[in-house]
């Protein structure tokens, strides 16, 4: 309940900080800068992520051929014996 009601001030705050008018705050010009700056430095971070997701990835797959051709050769053993 209180972190309900902590969340409804917080909302309240941040829309009474960016509306337009003399008895409000009137931060939007700065909400829109931190959004300019911060949004390079966001696609910074997914792109690495990412990065590091698509090599995981590859190195998975490597290792599922890798373990793919050791069960066909155990099987041809098998077979063979």
């Amino acid at each position: 309940m209180v972190a309900l009601l902590i969340g409804i001030l917080f909302i309240l705050f941040a829309i009474y900080s960016v509306l337009p008018f003399s008895w409000a705050l009137n931060w939007w010009a700065d909400v829109l800068e931190f959004l300019k700056g911060g949004i390079p430095v966001l696609a910074i971070f997914v792109g690495i992520i990412s990065l590091f997701i698509g090599i995981a990835d590859i190195k998975d797959k490597i290792e599922a051929k890798k373990e793919e051709a050791e069960e066909e050769e155990e099987e041809s053993k098998t077979e063979s014996s």
